[in-house]
C-alpha cells in the first residue's frame, strides 16, 4: 500500500467536496458521483497522485462514507494507480462503482485487475466514453455501466455512439446533462441513468399560481418565523384541508409522537414544537402528499442539504444566534422553489412574504447569505470551482475541512429526511 507521507494526509484535510445526483428514467435518485478537488487549485482533480488520493479515501471512509451516499451507489474517479493500489480496499464493493477514467491505457495486468477486484464484488464503469476505442472495446465486458459526456456532441455522433452501445447490453448513463431538452433527447435515446442541473431548472410555465396548500405551508412558515401565537398558526392550517391532512401524517410519521396517534391539529402543534414544525413544513414542500417515492426526488435531497449546510455555516460564524441560523436554512430550502414550482424566483417571492435579506440572497445571491449560497452552488458544480469560491470560504472564516465536514452533516441529515418516512 501506497505510504501516506504528511503532505498527502495534509492533502486529505483540503479538498472539496462534491456529491452530483444521478438520476432513473422515472427522476428518482439512484447514486451519486462523488467528486474531490484540490482546495489550493480549485479545479485539479486529485487522481494524479496515488499518495494524495489514498488520504482522501481514507478521509472519507473516517468521515463515513453512508453518511455522504446514504442508501444510494456511490461513483468513484479512479485511475491506473488507484486501481492498481491495495487502498482501494477503502471502499465497500456493495456501496460503490469504480469509474474508470478515460486516461487508464489497458494492459494484460489491467485487465486482470478489474476481474480480481470483480470478484470481491466491485463494479465497474467507464468514464467519458466518446468514441468505440480498442480499449473501449477490452473492457466494455468487464463493466456495468457506460458513461456517455453529452455536452458538445453532435446529435449524429450521440446516436451513433449509443445505437452502438446498446448492443452490448450495459447501462448507459449520460452526464452533462444540463437542460429539460437534453434530458428528453437522451430518454428517448434509451439511456437509463442522467446525471446533471436539469432537473433543478425552472420549467417555467406561463400564468402559473401556487396551490393554496402551497401558499398556506409558506405563510405558516413565516408566521413561525415571525413568532405568532400558537392560535393564529392552528387558524392557518384549519383553512386548508389538505395542510391539516399533511401536518397530521407528518407528525404521525416524524417519530415525534413518541408511539402516541396524533389526530388533532392543536396537539400536533404542541407535540411537534415549532421548530421542528417549521422544518417538516419546509421539506413538506418538496416531499408531495402521500407520495412516498416524493422522498427519492433529486429536489428534496438537494433542498434538504443546502439548508442544513447553510444552517451549519451560520451556526459556525454566529454561534447561539438562531435566527440567522433559521433565516440561513430558510434560504437553503427555498433556492429550488423556482424548480419545484415552474416560475420565476420573482414570480415565487411575489406570492410570499420573506425577509428583506432573504429575498436579496434568493434574487441576487447578495449580501452574506448570498455568499453561502454562492458557494454551496459552486461545490455542487464542482467543475466549476475556481478562486471566487475560495475567496468566498475565507471570508466566512472557514476552511476546506470545516466544509467538508459540515457538508457530511448536512448530507447524513438530508438522508434521514427519507429514512424517517
Amino acid at each position: 500500500m501506497a505510504t501516506l507521507n504528511a503532505e498527502a494526509v495534509q492533502h486529505a484535510r483540503e479538498f472539496f467536496l462534491a456529491r452530483q445526483p444521478i438520476l432513473s428514467r422515472a427522476q428518482q435518485l439512484v447514486a451519486y458521483e462523488l467528486l474531490f478537488r484540490d482546495a489550493a487549485s480549485g479545479h485539479a482533480q486529485i487522481v494524479d497522485n496515488v499518495a494524495a488520493t489514498a488520504a482522501v479515501m481514507a478521509h472519507v471512509s473516517e468521515l463515513g462514507l453512508e453518511n455522504v451516499i446514504g442508501d444510494s451507489l456511490g461513483f468513484v474517479n479512479i485511475d491506473e494507480g488507484v486501481l492498481m493500489s491495495d487502498f482501494i480496499g477503502f471502499l465497500p464493493p456493495d456501496k460503490v462503482v469504480l469509474e474508470i477514467l478515460e486516461t487508464v491505457r489497458v494492459t494484460p495486468e489491467i485487465i486482470e485487475r478489474i476481474k480480481e477486484l470483480a470478484k470481491a464484488g466491485y463494479q465497474f464503469a467507464l468514464d467519458d466514453v466518446v468514441i468505440q476505442s480498442e480499449d473501449v472495446r477490452q473492457l466494455l465486458p468487464l463493466v456495468q455501466f457506460i458513461k456517455i459526456d453529452i455536452m458538445g456532441m453532435p446529435s449524429q455522433t450521440l446516436h451513433a455512439l449509443v445505437r452502438q452501445l446498446k448492443h452490448a447490453s450495459k447501462k448507459l448513463l449520460a452526464e452533462k446533462v444540463e437542460t429539460h431538452s437534453e434530458f428528453k433527447t437522451c430518454l428517448d435515446l434509451g439511456f437509463d441513468y442522467f446525471q446533471g442541473y436539469y432537473f433543478a431548472k425552472p420549467l417555467i410555465l406561463s400564468g402559473k399560481k401556487l396551490s393554496p396548500s402551497q401558499v398556506g405551508i409558506m405563510q405558516l412558515m413565516n408566521q413561525i418565523l415571525a413568532d405568532e401565537d400558537s392560535a393564529a398558526l392552528e387558524q392557518t392550517i384549519k383553512r386548508d384541508v389538505t395542510l391539516s391532512l399533511n401536518l397530521l401524517r407528518l407528525v404521525n410519521t416524524a417519530g415525534v409522537g413518541a408511539g402516541r396517534h396524533i389526530d388533532s391539529v392543536s396537539q400536533a402543534l404542541l407535540v411537534m414544537g415549532r421548530l421542528q414544525l417549521q422544518r417538516w413544513l419546509q421539506i413538506l414542500i418538496y416531499a408531495s402528499s402521500g407520495e412516498g417515492e416524493a422522498l427519492k426526488s433529486p429536489l428534496l435531497a438537494l433542498a434538504t442539504s443546502r439548508g442544513k449546510l447553510l444552517e451549519l455555516m451560520a451556526q459556525k460564524r454566529y454561534p447561539g444566534d438562531r435566527g440567522l441560523s433559521e433565516k440561513s436554512f430558510t434560504i437553503g430550502i427555498m433556492s429550488l422553489m423556482d424548480a419545484l414550482f415552474g416560475m420565476s424566483m420573482e414570480e415565487v417571492l411575489d406570492q410570499l412574504t420573506v425577509a428583506d435579506e432573504v429575498r436579496k440572497a434568493l434574487l441576487h445571491r447578495s449580501g452574506e447569505f448570498g455568499d453561502m449560497l454562492k458557494l454551496v452552488e459552486y461545490i455542487e458544480r464542482i467543475d466549476h470551482l475556481g478562486p471566487p469560491a475560495l475567496a468566498i470560504l475565507h471570508s466566512l472564516g472557514l476552511t476546506p475541512q470545516d466544509l467538508t465536514e459540515m457538508q457530511v452533516q448536512a448530507f447524513h441529515w438530508a438522508n434521514s429526511i427519507a429514512d424517517a418516512h
